[in-house]
């Protein structure tokens, strides 16, 4: 195993924009290089955080409201910070996360136009003071990310969303990226995969 220190790298993105596939390319890549890595997802990573993804996407659920959406997304998020992400990185490992709080921010803040602040205000609790290293955000434009999406068969509850649902979340990337320049890392997803990945691992590896 390498010498290395703890980093939290999060990908952001809508549907459709790779995220999944470029945080597993960044992994396996990293795993052969000789790094300690722990790779998750939210909702997710956890027992119960895979159970509050049953929930928050299946298409059983179009009921579920704005606001118990965005608290659900928090809940995950808390049993992940401290089941998995914290302990992960108190070990010295690079945590790779498929979402994390900006995924709050764009779609219930947004998207579901409860307000950014707002949300932040309700994931407080939830982060415990833990913050990504790095945000790498997938930018795709909405239809473009569909037109893949639809063409995987993967469709769930955040998938039958209006249109102007998803342009609302891509404005809210946008600013949040401009917001947080610092953190946020914008890879142009339209590129091919090996390209993308390409940009990131060089990124990547300057941190390292």
């Amino acid at each position: 195993m390498v010498k290395q220190k703890s980093l939290f790298i999060v990908f952001e993105g809508l549907e459709g924009s790779g995220k999944s596939t470029q945080a597993g390319l960044l992994a396996s890549r990293l795993m052969e290089a000789g790094y300690d890595i722990k790779a998750t997802r939210e909702p997710g990573g956890t027992r119960i955080g895979e159970l509050i993804r049953q929930i928050t996407h299946s298409r059983d659920n179009v009921d579920l409201t704005a606001v118990a959406e965005g608290y659900l997304m928090a809940a995950s998020r808390a049993q992940h910070i401290r089941e998995i992400i914290r302990p992960a990185l108190s070990g010295g490992k690079i945590v790779i996360c498929d979402r994390f709080l900006d995924s709050s921010l764009a779609y219930q803040g947004y998207g579901r136009e409860l307000g950014e602040e707002k949300m932040a205000e309700l994931n407080k609790l939830a982060l415990d003071g833990i913050k990504p290293d790095l945000v790498i955000f997938l930018d795709l434009q909405p239809d473009l990310g569909f037109s893949r999406r639809n063409g995987s068969g993967k469709i769930d509850r955040l998938d039958l969303q209006q249109s102007d649902f998803y342009a609302r979340v891509y404005r809210g990337y946008k600013k949040l990226a401009e917001k947080n320049r610092d953190k946020y890392f914008i890879v142009d997803s339209s590129k091919p995969v090996e390209e993308a990945a390409a940009i990131i691992w060089k990124k990547v590896k300057s941190l390292l």
